[in-house]
């Protein structure tokens, strides 16, 4: 069975992608190939303003998921700081540089409460905050706000486009929510495993 079949785009610096689809079209496995999390078995994946694929994560790529994503042993400000320490910060850099991603998002108020205290809204927010800390050129976000209503989930929305225009960094983001989808400038649909493009080609 092939998940995603004879794709050709181009993720630029400063672009807001939304890729919207039914569930199995390919499209949360597109935002994989294009974050290193899959390897495609034919073609190929290259990120020349990045790096190697080896140097993605964490670091220049950052990623977001559906489901819940902290770790469950570690409060908030831990688990922003994690990626950090995993990078080869120093742990005193690491706490500042977290405290000051969850600063940004209004979320230091959380910072010594563990994931299981929180709302699914602000779990997703703060692996927002996590993304934010490492400083990435490119954001991935997949179904970031598919557990969530519509209110907890324009919030989350809010914050990654805080983040990634803070940054200067490209987001692409999978939804099934239209309404989220018309706030990123590019859609991309995906159905049964082919991509098409809107408004422009994704090379504009």
């Amino acid at each position: 069975m092939v998940a995603v079949r004879d794709v050709t785009c181009d993720v630029l610096a400063d672009d807001r992608i939304a890729i919207t689809g039914p569930s199995g079209s390919g499209k949360s496995t597109l935002l994989h190939l294009l974050g290193g999390l899959d390897v495609p078995t034919t073609g190929s994946v290259r990120w020349p303003g990045i790096g190697d694929a080896t140097d993605l994560r964490p670091g220049p790529v950052g990623v977001v998921f559906q489901g819940p994503s902290l770790l469950p042993p570690l409060d908030v400000a831990e688990n922003v700081a994690l990626p950090l320490l995993l990078a080869g910060a120093a742990a005193a850099e690491a706490r500042s540089t977290a405290t000051a991603a969850l600063s940004r998002l209004g979320l230091l108020s959380l910072a010594t409460k563990l994931p299981e205290e929180l709302s699914g809204g602000q779990s997703q927010r703060v692996a927002v905050a996590r993304v934010l800390a490492g400083r990435p050129r490119l954001v991935l976000a997949d179904e970031p706000t598919g557990q969530l209503d519509h209110v907890a989930g324009a919030v989350v929305i809010d914050a990654l486009l805080e983040a990634v225009d803070h940054l200067g960094a490209a987001l692409v983001v999978t939804t099934h929510d239209h309404q989220i989808a018309a706030r990123l400038a590019t859609r991309w649909a995906m159905t049964d495993g082919s991509l098409s493009q809107r408004p422009a080609p994704c090379s504009s």
